[in-house]
């Protein structure tokens, strides 16, 4: 079996199997002001490095809190900001980001665009790398069921730290490390900036 239909087997498999998030919004506004500085009022961030967080699915920031929580997810500002956060904190940390408006401001590199496109929407079947879309759909939406992160919009910069991150072993998800391990720097910018101007046409 190929690995874009593993991909899109598995996707279908964990969508089933929904987490409650039922956070509250106008907490989780009272609770961002601490987060602000970083990621911005309404959750876009005014620095490349740092991610937008606006129109985030909801199960995707919350299990970014608790993995920064755990030591999961190595970042030593985050785990300073979420060490005193309890669950239900998060929840509606994570519900008010997704409530916001995603940016819509991005665009790709004219001359990334090509390449991007291609990896984004057909992989590169000669070195076994399944397409974005099959886990974060043809408009960069994500799967919020399966907790997989929308990244239309998303910063070129953070997105390929993040990549590069995948690929040296600094960030752990098999998933996205078996993908980024076989990506080259220029694949890694390319794919980032075509993602960086995807625009969702409607939040999930």
């Amino acid at each position: 079996m190929k690995i874009w239909q593993s991909l899109i087997l598995a996707s279908l498999a964990l969508s089933l199997t929904s987490v409650s998030l039922a956070g509250d919004v106008s907490r989780g506004q009272e609770l961002s002001a601490s987060c602000a500085a970083c990621h911005g009022a309404d959750g876009i961030s005014g620095n490349p490095e740092w991610p937008n967080l606006a129109g985030q699915n909801a199960r995707y920031t919350y299990e970014q809190l608790k993995a920064y929580q755990s030591g999961d997810r190595e970042n030593a500002l985050m785990a300073q900001q979420v060490q005193d956060l309890s669950d239900e904190d998060m929840k509606d940390l994570a519900a008010f980001y997704a409530a916001q408006t995603p940016s819509t401001s991005g665009a790709a590199d004219p001359d990334l665009v090509d390449l991007g496109e291609e990896i984004y929407h057909g992989g590169i079947p000669d070195k076994g790398v399944a397409a974005c879309m099959a886990c974060h759909g043809p408009a960069g939406g994500g799967m919020s069921a399966a907790g997989w992160p929308a990244i239309a919009g998303q910063h070129a910069t953070y997105s390929a730290i993040q990549l590069t991150k995948y690929r040296d072993g600094e960030r752990r998800n098999s998933m996205m490390q078996s993908i980024a391990e076989r990506l080259t720097d220029e694949e890694i910018e390319a794919v980032s900036s075509y993602m960086n101007g995807l625009h969702r046409r409607s939040k999930d």
